[in-house]
């Protein structure tokens, strides 16, 4: 009877006429009213619908009132049915259907495994929910300190993850916490959070393939070079699984590793481009004539996104890659020749680490 009467008597203001009474619900201490929050959801909201080619007025319509519900007396009464009343409600103002889902879905995923959002403009306002909370914490140095996350900030990257992940949205990390931090940094006493955070979310994607199943070595390869383009992960990490399956992968994570460390104490005296006709050895003339039968081929698959395809095709460079280093002194005494050198393994190393750094792989 009570809850009959609380909907009834809501339904007579509408969601909209109850978002400047927002002001007066505290978000943070540090990060003001759940007003103020509002605003930079909605800014958020509005820039990853075009990501997601949605429609950004119906995205910024639904994160205005996404939080209106909280000053209902069905929700003062039942906390539980924030979202869930706010659909009710938007539904009764005659606001678009897809407005109404969005404000009940862009609370998901509520916990581990939870489905996520439905449609692209619940995405991008349950999406900006997360990260207007994840930057703002962040930019006040609130991040999770060992087993202590009062904000449920682990949740909300992994959420942020799964829905890049699952719903293929093709949006750069790093340009995701730009804009974010476009909008957060005009809080008073908001650091410049973006390293900080972008460390954090490569934590949890190691946390989350590894409880798929990933092993060590395969997360380092993948993500020590952190791939900005996050939906791509998980056919980086299977293409990097076939390929340890390959005769030839253990000789060629071990030659990556080696071509690594020569390159990184010769820095700087490797040539721009490599100069066939400096090519004095046969064994540097084989290898030079291997890389560059297999780069066009592998640089396609590694563009269109055949990952798989890609690394098997570096089976092919097992063989001169081996007589190369058994035949070449890579430091000859001639500058030019040594310099020559270098960037025909500079060349090799590059091809070799497009999908993934091999050299973690090596035994």
């Amino acid at each position: 009877a009570d809850a009959k009467f609380f909907y009834e008597t809501d339904q007579k203001e509408t969601l909209a006429s109850r978002v400047p009474g927002l002001s007066n619900v505290v978000y943070h201490a540090q990060l003001g009213s759940q007003l103020e929050r509002m605003e930079r959801v909605r800014a958020i909201a509005s820039i990853i619908a075009m990501f997601l080619h949605a429609d950004a007025e119906k995205a910024a319509r639904a994160a205005y009132l996404a939080k209106a519900d909280l000053r209902t007396q069905m929700v003062g009464e039942f906390p539980e049915l924030q979202g869930v009343m706010g659909q009710y409600y938007a539904l009764h103002d005659g606001e678009p259907a897809e407005v109404a889902l969005a404000i009940r879905e862009h609370y998901l995923p509520r916990f581990a495994g939870d489905r996520l959002p439905s449609t692209p403009i619940s995405i991008a306002v349950a999406m900006a929910d997360k990260l207007d909370t994840l930057g703002g914490m962040f930019g006040i140095g609130q991040a999770p300190t060992g087993e202590k996350d009062p904000y449920a900030l682990r949740r909300h990257a992994i959420s942020v993850l799964r829905m890049l992940i699952e719903k293929q949205i093709p949006a750069k990390l790093t340009k995701i916490l730009e804009l974010t931090y476009e909008v957060e940094r005009h809080v008073k006493g908001v650091g410049d959070f973006r390293s900080e955070l972008a460390s954090f979310f490569y934590d949890r994607l190691r946390v989350m393939f590894k409880d798929a199943g990933y092993t060590a070595q395969e997360l380092e390869a993948v993500l020590a070079p952190r791939p900005d383009l996050i939906m791509d992960i998980p056919a980086r990490l299977k293409a990097v699984r076939s390929f340890e399956a390959l005769p030839e992968a253990e000789a060629l994570a071990g030659a990556n590793k080696r071509i690594g460390n020569i390159l990184k104490k010769a820095q700087g005296t490797a040539a721009s481009e490599v100069r066939p006709e400096l090519l004095a050895d046969e064994a540097e003339k084989k290898l030079f004539a291997a890389i560059e039968e297999v780069r066009p081929k592998a640089e396609a698959d590694f563009a269109s996104g055949a990952y798989e395809a890609m690394l098997s095709r570096l089976a092919a460079l097992k063989a001169p890659v081996d007589e190369f280093f058994e035949k070449v002194m890579v430091n000859a005494e001639d500058p030019q020749l040594r310099s020559n050198r270098l960037a025909l393994l500079q060349k090799l190393h590059g091809l070799m680490n497009q999908v993934a750094e091999l050299s973690s792989l090596a035994k």
